[in-house]
């Protein structure tokens, strides 16, 4: 496995970044902050290309669209934004959730935005007509939604309910599976198989995603109190996951160990973490910093 450590070191100015988020191809990145605003960066040269401000409250989450020309935001301030990149000007601000958004993501073709939030419910919006309300509302979860993954047909939610829930859009079916910890991030393997879920008691559970069993728990992180992502690597070989301790564990995925632990910050929390479309390479996020990690090319 080639040696990883930290290529470039953004101090980003926005009091704490919420989420940080590779654009679609990995050559962009966007941190939300607790200062309201969405910065774009290009990372590999440490650049600051545009800030975007109008949400009235922290930004919790952020997406890019599929051709990179527009970014959707979650925010505390219970609204939904969509920017356009170039001019730095929110299009439309969609207000239907009762309480702070969470999470965003767009759908494959970017034609559709899917938020969930603390109200308990995930909206999808329509992003091309001028409509304001949201065009379906699922309302399964019992609790807060944490995080949201968007495939061509399919939308997994996890929940403070302690439930995974997979929505299967094609033939409108829901696949409920109780976890028995919060769930505080959920992500896919790149094949689609499995669905990898960060839990409140510091643990990393791989579940298959058709037959619902578990299939792997990894250990090793610390979660506390903290919302913990996680990510797959560009092989689906390895998971990474942040810890409250400031360090990042590198899982394999088949054995389960801890096969490296990198420091971001001593006894800083992890919270956010996004891996390269790609390459073998992901940005975290700590506190009022990112760190981009690869492998440092030879002179």
């Amino acid at each position: 496995m080639a040696e990883l450590s930290a290529i470039a070191t953004l101090q980003c100015k926005q009091q704490v970044v919420r989420a940080v988020r590779f654009n679609v191809d990995g050559a962009y990145c966007l941190t939300c902050g607790a200062d309201k605003k969405i910065k774009l960066w290009n990372p590999q040269r440490q650049l600051l290309l545009k800030t975007y401000g109008g949400h009235a409250n922290e930004v919790l989450d952020a997406a890019g669209s599929c051709d990179s020309s527009h970014i959707i935001s979650a925010s505390a301030d219970r609204s939904v934004i969509l920017w356009d990149v170039t001019t730095g000007q929110p299009l439309r601000r969609y207000r239907g959730h009762a309480s702070s958004v969470t999470c965003i993501k767009f759908n494959e073709e970017s034609t559709m935005a899917v938020s969930g939030s603390i109200d308990n419910t995930v909206a999808f919006w329509d992003v091309i007509s001028r409509r304001q309300e949201p065009v379906q509302v699922l309302k399964e979860a019992k609790d807060t939604i944490t995080s949201i993954q968007v495939t061509d047909h399919e939308v997994l939610t996890t929940s403070v309910d302690c439930h995974v829930r997979l929505y299967d859009i094609r033939v409108g079916k829901m696949i409920s599976d109780y976890i028995g910890h919060i769930v505080t991030y959920g992500c896919l393997t790149r094949d689609g198989q499995c669905y990898i879920l960060s839990c409140a008691d510091s643990t990393i559970k791989l579940f298959d995603k058709d037959s619902g069993e578990i299939l792997n728990t990894f250990s090793g992180h610390e979660s506390k109190d903290y919302l913990l992502e996680n990510a797959v690597n560009e092989k689906d070989s390895h998971i990474i996951s942040g810890s409250a301790s400031g360090e990042i564990c590198y899982y394999d995925l088949i054995s389960s160990t801890c096969v490296k632990k990198l420091v971001h910050s001593k006894n800083k929390p992890v919270v956010s973490i996004t891996h390269h479309p790609t390459d073998n390479s992901f940005i975290s996020a700590c506190e009022d910093e990112i760190k981009l990690w690869g492998v440092a090319m030879e002179e």
